[in-house]
């Protein structure tokens, strides 16, 4: 690292290029301006040198001085929970694979969310699962027991993790019990079916926040960054790839009446979500083919794959796609006036891996920042409970998600009709970047 470079790092807090390949992330950045400086974010008095192996009690954390040397990042900090007892409480809704395989293991990870309860058609999983996680049995409950969830007064938000066609009806449920909503994507199967969620929300005075995991997952949000920065320029085109296999016909998601269509709305979401996120605009058109084998029982109600392009306000063009019947690939590619950012399995759980190519001097350089991959799932939850404790808006609120179903019905048409269709911001939000979005997440968070 140059002495030019380290410089940088002790003495700049802002995100920029630089930092973002020296560091890291923007995760990073308290750490990588010293040990004062970050007590002093996080609202700690100055104090007398912190032991060096023991570290020290900072407000609501332990801090350790920094022990590496120049050559090397410095370490993040302790992470710094919640005590069990004050964290808030979701119900799972639904205890399919998704529920097991990572939202209740991604509960190990965050500091601000706990798990208090359940409700399953499955008494037997949903006892299994409680006991595993520590839910008592009197928080197990069936679909039809609303009335006893409504009653439990440590459940503050309900998570949504059924059938795509289940949704509304969950979400509408989980308000008139007074709980806040957090609610799978796709958010419904249709826009007349979210707007009536948002609806309901609204009058019952909850919150109701969708599930895009992937913009609170820090490879995704540093793309955002960069894209916005206007460090390489104008962004001027995306491509986003959402695909991988499907075999089991009789699984829900290959069923029309719960699924709602078949790979748009499951995976390629993901890269109607993620262009619109890392632009912040809304598209004025879509054009769109959709392709599905014949005799195949697998597709005999919902699509195969789709081919959709967005044309934004500012002359971005996004070529997105997805399909059921490739080998797995989850692509984001950023291309710009004066360089090109690629996200690969950019929409996958894990394993997102950033490279940046961009002319330094008279070559053209290849790098590959190493940020520090977090849990997405416990990152959104975590979200969702510091909304419920501070009483904000969630970033990715109902109107994100009546937009995307907005513009899905819109790309069915397109595809259905062969033209191009007219499309625009969503009706009575703000103005500006980010109209469908809450307040803008803290750095490093």
């Amino acid at each position: 690292m140059s002495e030019d470079r380290s410089e940088d790092l002790r003495k700049t807090p802002h995100l920029s290029r630089r930092i973002l390949l020296a560091a890291g992330s923007a995760g990073l950045t308290g750490a990588a301006l010293g040990l004062a400086g970050r007590a002093q974010a996080q609202g700690a008095p100055p104090g007398p040198s912190v032991p060096a192996d023991t570290g020290a009690v900072q407000g609501e954390r332990v801090v350790f001085p920094n022990w590496r040397d120049a050559g090397d990042a410095p370490p993040p900090p302790p992470p710094a929970p919640m005590p069990p007892g004050e964290r808030v409480g979701f119900a799972i809704v639904g205890l399919g694979r998704l529920s097991l395989e990572e939202i209740l293991p991604a509960f190990g990870e965050a500091k601000k969310a706990r798990p208090v309860a359940l409700m399953s058609g499955s008494p037997e999983k949903a006892r299994l699962t409680a006991r595993q996680y520590g839910i008592p049995d009197d928080a197990v409950y069936g679909y039809d027991q609303w009335d006893r969830l409504k009653a439990n007064p440590a459940v503050k938000v309900v998570y949504i993790v059924t059938p795509n066609g289940l949704h509304r009806d969950n979400v509408l449920a989980a308000a008139a019990a007074g709980k806040h909503v957090l609610c799978e994507k796709p958010m419904a199967n249709s826009s007349a079916e979210a707007r009536a969620m948002i609806d309901a929300c609204r009058q019952a005075g909850v919150k109701l926040m969708i599930a895009y995991r992937c913009q609170y997952e820090p490879f995704n949000r540093a793309v955002v960054r960069l894209a916005r920065s206007g460090e390489f320029g104008r962004v001027k085109m995306i491509e986003a790839f959402n695909g991988q296999t499907t075999a089991l016909p009789e699984q829900w998601r290959l069923r029309r009446a719960l699924a709602g269509g078949g790979a748009l709305p499951d995976i390629g979401l993901y890269c109607l979500n993620g262009v619109r996120a890392l632009l912040g605009e809304e598209p004025v058109s879509v054009q769109a083919q959709i392709a599905t084998p014949e005799n195949d029982p697998r597709f005999k109600e919902v699509e195969e794959s789709v081919a959709f392009t967005l044309r934004f306000p500012s002359g971005v063009i996004a070529q997105c796609g997805t399909s059921y019947g490739v080998h797995e690939s989850r692509e984001l590619r950023v291309h710009t006036t004066n360089g090109a950012i690629a996200l690969h399995n950019a929409f996958a759980y894990r394993g997102q891996r950033l490279s940046i190519a961009h002319r330094e001097g008279s070559h053209v350089q290849r790098d590959e920042p190493v940020l520090i991959p977090k849990n997405q799932f416990a990152l959104e939850l975590d979200h969702m409970a510091e909304c419920v404790l501070k009483d904000r808006q969630p970033r990715t609120p109902g109107e994100e998600g009546l937009q995307d179903m907005i513009l899905m019905e819109a790309i069915y048409e397109a595809a259905r009709t062969g033209a191009t269709v007219k499309v625009g911001p969503l009706a009575g939000t703000k103005e500006g970047l980010d109209a469908t979005r809450g307040p803008a997440l803290e750095e490093g968070k």
